[in-house]
C-alpha cells in the first residue's frame, strides 16, 4: 500500500504548477494533503476512482486538509474532538478495517514565539487523541508537523535554534510522541541520512541550494513495524514549498 503527504500550501496555486501530474503519477492508494486554503465549494476536483474528504478552517484562505482514498473509509471524522482546536481544518481522521488514516498540520509556533504556548496545548490534546485511537486499531499520521526533531533534519541547526519549528519545547513534544510507541518512519529506514529535507523558505534561494527542513512526516504505531517497506521524500518535485512525502506499508 502506498500512501502520499504532501503540504501544498494552497492547492489551487499548486495544480497550477503540476500538482495533477504527480497525483496521476504516483497512483497512491491514499492521498492526503495539507494547508489547502480552500473553502467549501471552492475547487471541484474531478478524482475518478477516489474518495474526497475535506476540512476547512473557518477562516478563509487559511490552513485545511484533504484526504483521497481509494478504498472507501468505514468512517470520517474531523478535528479531535477539543473546540478550541478544532477550527482551523487541522485533522482528518479516515478509519479502515485494520488501522486509522490521519493527516494533520499542525499548528505553527509563529515569528517571535506568539502561539508556541498554544502549540504545546494543541500538542498534548493530538496525542491523547491518537493514543485514543490506538485503544481500537493502529494509527498511521502524517502531514506537516511543523517541527525539525534532531540538527540532521535541518541544514542551519545552530543559527536555527529557539526559531518556530526547532525550539526544545517542539522538539521535546516529537520525542514524547515516539517515547508513547510511534515510529518516525523516515528515520526508522534512514537512521543517519542528513541533507533530505521536504520544506525550503522561498527566500535567498533556500532550495536551490537545500537549505531546507524536514519537518513532514509519517508516523505510525509501533504494532505497524513488521509491515513497514519503505519511506520516500520526493525532494524533487516542484509546486509547494514543501514537497511530498511517502509511505509504503506491506
Amino acid at each position: 500500500m502506498k500512501f502520499i503527504s504532501w503540504n501544498v500550501n494552497g492547492l489551487r496555486a499548486c495544480i497550477g504548477k503540476g500538482f495533477m501530474d504527480f497525483f496521476n503519477a504516483m497512483d497512491a492508494d491514499a492521498f492526503c494533503l495539507q494547508e489547502t486554503k480552500l473553502s467549501a465549494g471552492q475547487l471541484d476536483l474531478d478524482l475518478p476512482g477516489y474518495h474526497q474528504y475535506w476540512n476547512y478552517a473557518d477562516k478563509k484562505g487559511y490552513s485545511g486538509t484533504a484526504i483521497f482514498t481509494k478504498q472507501e473509509p468505514v468512517s470520517v471524522t474531523y478535528g479531535i474532538g477539543v473546540d478550541e482546536h478544532d477550527h482551523e481544518g487541522r485533522v482528518i481522521t479516515a478509519e479502515f478495517a485494520d488501522y486509522y488514516l490521519v493527516t494533520v498540520y499542525v499548528p505553527n509556533s509563529q515569528r517571535g514565539l506568539e502561539r508556541l504556548d498554544y502549540r504545546e496545548k494543541w500538542e498534548a490534546d493530538f496525542l491523547s487523541y491518537i493514543k485514543k485511537l490506538e485503544e481500537n486499531k493502529p494509527v498511521i499520521y502524517c502531514g506537516d508537523l511543523n517541527v525539525a526533531h534532531q540538527e540532521i533534519d535541518l541544514k542551519n541547526p545552530k543559527t536555527n535554534h529557539n526559531n518556530a519549528g526547532f525550539t526544545d519545547r517542539e522538539r521535546a513534544c516529537f520525542t514524547r510522541t515516539l517515547e508513547s510507541g510511534m515510529i518516525d518512519t523516515f528515520r526508522h529506514f534512514y537512521p543517519d541520512r542528513t541533507n533530505v529535507y521536504s520544506w525550503w523558505s522561498y527566500m535567498f534561494h533556500a532550495r536551490e541550494n537545500n537549505t531546507g527542513w524536514r519537518i513532514d512526516y509519517f508516523v505510525v504505531s509501533e504494532s505497524l513495524k513488521d509491515r513497514l517497506r519503505d519511506a520516500k521524500i520526493h525532494c524533487d518535485v516542484m509546486g509547494s514549498d514543501h514537497c511530498p512525502v511517502e509511505l509504503t506499508l506491506n
